[in-house]
């Protein structure tokens, strides 16, 4: 089966351009340098799905032209990957249903605290309706087609789910991936990893780090995200790059199979 990846947002919890920065990266008039917050669009048995809802989530979905978005995986709860699931209310309206969200107990919990108004029962009309279906390291269906398998990472001491879905895995937020996680990737043709800069960092690959994890897996291709300003444009983030490595960009599109 063929499915489809979007790139929704290549960048930091920040984004790029940030807020008062005049960099030579922020002040780029190269489209490629314009970077939302990390999310991924994903189409499989002809539905879209989404990993991560950050702050740019409405922006995203007008963007892409989503006119119609089956559910939402969440990687982890920081709020640059779930500040926008208010916004689901639009696809409630449409097609007058819930929004499926799959998830780990520790993201359900801080769903519950940042968006209490959605779970305490109200039948106020205007919030969003969303079902919970909890998700960890275990495999699951999306659909009869469809094998969604976790890759479990630590973003410094924080687990992150990545998924693998046929040939094609993405990941964010890693710092470490033990063995029996980066196990689970053997065999993938694309990946989608990681790279903040080229320093050290506490809790995200840095690019001598994904680097070495993308020596590791051997996918056919590999595309770096979560890009801060400080690694620099995108052109001179390629020159430093082995050739079937690429910096991902927003928009960006790749076919894979599951």
């Amino acid at each position: 089966m063929k499915g489809k990846a979007i790139v929704l947002g290549s960048g930091t919890s920040q984004g790029v351009p940030l807020i008062a920065c005049s960099c030579q990266v922020c002040s780029s008039n190269d489209l490629k340098d314009k970077r939302l917050r990390s999310s991924l669009l994903f189409h499989v048995d002809q539905k879209n799905y989404v990993i991560d809802a950050g702050p740019d989530f409405r922006q995203q979905m007008l963007r892409a032209n989503v006119n119609d978005l089956e559910g939402i995986l969440f990687t982890h709860e920081h709020k640059d990957h779930i500040a926008g699931l208010d916004d689901v209310r639009a696809y409630n309206y449409r097609y007058n249903s819930h929004m499926d969200v799959f998830c780990t107990l520790e993201v359900e919990n801080a769903l519950k605290r940042e968006f209490s108004y959605i779970f305490n029962n109200d039948d106020y009309p205007g919030i969003p309706k969303i079902k919970l279906h909890q998700i960890d390291k275990v495999p699951f269906q999306l659909s009869d087609k469809c094998t969604i398998i976790p890759i479990q990472v630590n973003h410094y001491k924080m687990p992150v789910l990545g998924f693998r879905i046929g040939d094609f895995a993405y990941i964010t937020d890693a710092k470490t991936i033990a063995k029996e996680e980066s196990d689970k990737l053997k065999g993938i043709n694309i990946l989608i990893i990681n790279a903040l800069h080229q320093s050290k960092h506490i809790s995200h690959f840095n690019l001598e780090e994904a680097l070495a994890f993308i020596d590791l897996i051997q996918p056919k291709k590999a595309y770096l995200t979560h890009i801060s300003h400080l690694f620099g444009k995108h052109n001179d983030i390629q020159a430093l790059l082995p050739p079937n490595v690429y910096p991902a960009y927003d928009g960006l599109e790749i076919d894979f199979n599951y």
